[in-house]
């Protein structure tokens, strides 16, 4: 591993790779692909969050308990684009660098190896950061480190690059970047970038999605509007008036036959990770209470028949230790019968003192494997939780065997 220093380069021996960056606090992690110019070639070449998709580029999110990543594929990156760069900035509106270390990491998506690292040094009052860079030079790419800092956010940097950003309600005194500690060509920053760090590109005016269902892959919601019915992937932070959800809640799962007639014994269970998607334990029909009781199993449903919620597991948020970060949510197959034997399978998260569905999610496909991820719990370094749809089958008929995949899952 090599490890970097501002205005270093390295060549890139493989093709494709993750770039991660990690720091105490949460971060947004971006990729900006350019042209020759230094400018992207529409907004369509902004990758984050909100868009996670680009040629050759793409956002891979850590879901609150890894660092975000911005993975490349240089054979498929088109002609024409001369380098990616990488950046990052504070999740948390207004907050610096000041007493942060963001480190980014450059890793073989193919098994994992580190590559390359590099902490920007000296870092203050920057709000974003352009980080490293992955560029061509003579027909090979190579890495290289960056670490120049902006004082005016995200929206400065997608600014300097070219990207539409929404006007802000109101004009708001013209920030300056922060002194590049290794150079890197941009123009400067207009008189009136956004205040606001996250950026959203710019698209034509279109009615709104439904608050209740956005399309798939669009960015965070929350619980203000009432119910929330996500799709495959969908994520939606447990926030409710600005207050993240820190009561009891229950997670209702439940299934119908397929065939009239035919009983289906399924088992619903929730493991717990650490931050390193650590297991630390698995309720189950055989354990019903884990975490000293913050987490507790309604018991096991050997049929699947009848109306409403087959097995339910009840989480009290506010008492999950501090070492957990995330739950997992699955629905196996002890006896072996596969998921194309079930129709109707879904899962709701409730309000346990109102009784009030706060979210829900149905499966509207189906493999024949004898295990299914449906949902995960993430607890953000803000402490509130998100919760996200899974939907993806796996091969295991017990819970032991449901746990690498959900590690695998965060």
């Amino acid at each position: 591993m090599t490890a970097m220093t501002p205005g270093s380069n390295i060549p890139l021996p493989i093709s494709r790779v993750a770039v991660d960056v990690a720091a105490p606090v949460r971060l947004d992690v971006s990729g900006l692909l350019l042209t020759v110019d230094g400018k992207v070639r529409s907004d369509d070449d902004f990758i984050f969050y909100n868009q996670p998709s680009g040629p050759g580029v793409s956002h891979r999110s850590g879901g609150g308990s890894a660092p975000d990543a911005i993975v490349v594929d240089t054979a498929a990156v088109p002609a024409g684009i001369d380098r990616i760069v990488i950046t990052a900035s504070p999740d948390a509106a207004g907050q610096t660098f000041q007493g942060i270390e963001p480190t980014a990491t450059v890793r073989s998506t193919e098994d994992g190896s580190v590559l390359a690292s590099f902490t920007p040094p000296r870092l203050g009052a920057e709000t974003a950061l352009v980080i490293v860079e992955i560029y061509l030079r003579n027909g090979a790419w190579k890495v290289r480190a960056v670490g120049q800092g902006y004082a005016n956010g995200l929206a400065g940097i997608a600014t300097d690059f070219g990207v539409s950003v929404e006007e802000p309600a109101a004009p708001v005194a013209a920030p300056a970047p922060v002194p590049a500690t290794a150079p890197l060509a941009a123009p400067p920053v207009p008189a009136t970038p956004p205040a606001d760090p996250r950026v959203a590109v710019a698209a034509p005016a279109a009615p709104p999605a439904a608050p209740s269902a956005p399309p798939a892959g669009t960015g965070r919601i929350n619980l203000d509007k009432g119910r929330v019915s996500l799709q495959k992937n969908q994520t939606v932070s447990l926030v409710k008036g600005g207050k993240p959800l820190l009561s009891r809640v229950k997670m209702g799962l439940g299934w119908e036959p397929a065939f009239r007639g035919k009983d289906i014994d399924l088992d619903a269970s929730v493991m717990a990770f650490g931050p390193q998607r650590n297991h630390i334990d698995s309720c189950y029909f055989g354990k019903l209470a884990i975490l000293d009781g913050a987490v507790k199993h309604s018991g096991d449903n050997l049929t699947g028949e009848g109306a409403g919620d087959d097995e339910v597991i009840v989480v009290d948020l506010g008492r999950i230790p501090a070492e957990v970060s995330a739950l997992v949510f699955t629905v196996n197959s002890f006896t072996g019968q596969k998921f194309t034997e079930v129709g109707k399978a879904y899962c709701r998260l409730i309000d346990a003192a109102s009784g009030e569905e706060l979210v829900r999610f149905d499966l509207t496909g189906t493999e024949p494997r004898t295990g299914v991820l449906m949902a995960k719990l993430i607890k953000q370094f803000s402490g509130e939780w998100e919760m996200t749809a899974v939907g993806d089958f796996v091969k295991s008929r017990t819970v032991r065997g449901m746990v690498k995949p959900a590690g695998q899952a965060l």
